[in-house]
Formats: C-alpha cells, sequence, structure tokens
C-alpha cells in the first residue's frame, strides 16, 4: 500500500478545502486554496488519485512550503480524469 502526501507550496492560510477524510480524489483536482501572504488564492492539486486517509489542516489554519496538507492512499492502477 502506497500513501501520497499531499503539500503545500506556499506561505498563507488555507481558505477552503474540496476534500474530506475518507473521500476520494483524482489526478489533479483542486483540494485546497490557499491565500497566500501577498493576497493570491492558490490552488493545491496533485497528481495522484485515490481515497484521503487524514487531513492534517482545516479552513483558517497558516501553512508553510512544504507542510503536509494530507495524506492519501494511492490508487495501484491508473485513472483518468479531465
Amino acid at each position: 500500500m502506497y500513501y501520497g502526501v499531499v503539500v503545500s507550496h506556499y506561505h498563507g492560510i488555507i481558505e477552503e478545502t474540496t476534500i474530506e477524510k475518507d473521500s476520494r480524489i483524482y489526478e489533479w483536482e483542486p483540494l485546497f486554496y490557499i491565500k497566500t501572504t501577498d493576497g493570491l488564492t492558490k490552488v493545491i492539486h496533485q497528481g495522484i488519485s485515490g481515497e484521503v486517509v487524514s487531513l492534517e489542516v482545516a479552513k483558517g489554519d497558516k501553512v508553510v512550503p512544504g507542510m503536509v496538507l494530507a495524506f492519501v492512499k494511492e490508487d495501484l492502477f491508473v485513472s483518468a480524469s479531465d
């Protein structure tokens, strides 16, 4: 079993999460929206599909680059996305 890690690439605050624990995600869909320290909203996507096993942040939490946002149990098969 392989677990993928979703990390922040920005300094800022979690503005919105589009996933929940035990939800299913697909490659490149928006997972988190982060309001950066310079006022921009950035979207976090990940090139993995699978089941969210844990969320490490919630709306309003401060984040920094490299901070873990979620862990995902990756699918062992290739799936398509739009």
